[in-house]
């Protein structure tokens, strides 16, 4: 899932500065589940707004919304017809999520209330960890499911480095060494044999910027299983 966080308070305020009419637009799936941009949190951030600005002597109408997911135009087209009655539309999606909404409201400011953060999983005790980094050329048949490449800081692909120690990374004792994750696992399968096996440069050609993934229907039947 896309793991986001919310901007500053007082940046978001300097977003809006010039806005007297908002709407406040939170994302009901990746967001929701890190608990940073669901409903919930689109009450919050709105109310905040509206304290705020009336401690300023000022006058601001935020309006809330939150749909099933930004990054898709069917429900992005939820927001469509009543959107011209603002002077802008606050984000909590990611960033696909800022980038769909202006895309299909061409006429309206959409301004992001989130940093995109990464790729990542929850651990099961409220943290969300990186797991992938979008590279377009998957090597986790290679290192036992572990990516090397999200989850070293240096991104290294044939082993640790000389800084790792006590099963930790160099860069901070809080990062596990995600080639000693490597280890363990693939004992645990019983392949450390494959870890002999060099992987090789990475084919970064795949993870061109912008990406582009298009959806394809078969255009015949899929053969009977005899």
């Amino acid at each position: 899932m896309i793991v986001a966080e919310i901007k500053p308070f007082e940046e978001i305020k300097d977003l809006l500065k010039n806005y007297k009419n908002i709407l406040v637009v939170g994302c009901g799936t990746c967001m929701a589940v890190c608990m940073s941009g669901g409903k919930r949190q689109v009450e919050l951030l709105a109310s905040a707004l509206r304290l705020s600005k009336k401690a300023e002597g000022q006058e601001v109408s935020v309006a809330e919304k939150t749909i099933g997911r930004q990054c898709e135009p069917k429900f992005v087209d939820q927001i469509k017809d009543g959107a011209s009655k603002y002077e802008v539309i606050l984000s909590m999606g990611c960033g696909a999520g800022v980038q769909e909404i202006a895309e299909r409201l061409k006429n309206i400011p959409v301004l992001p209330a989130m940093n995109t953060s990464f790729i990542g999983a929850s651990d099961g005790e409220g943290n969300f960890l990186e797991m992938c980094a979008a590279c377009g050329d998957c090597i986790l048949p290679l290192t036992g499911g572990i990516c090397p490449v999200a989850r070293c800081p240096k991104g290294l692909l044939n082993g640790p480095c000389g800084g790792t120690k006590n099963g930790k990374c160099e860069v901070s004792q809080d990062i596990p060494c995600a080639w000693v994750l490597i280890y363990e696992r693939m004992k645990e399968l019983g392949r450390l044999d494959d870890l002999k096996k060099e992987i090789g440069a990475k084919k970064w050609s795949k993870n061109q910027r912008p990406g582009k993934y298009s959806v394809k229907e078969e255009e015949k039947e899929p053969a009977s299983i005899k």
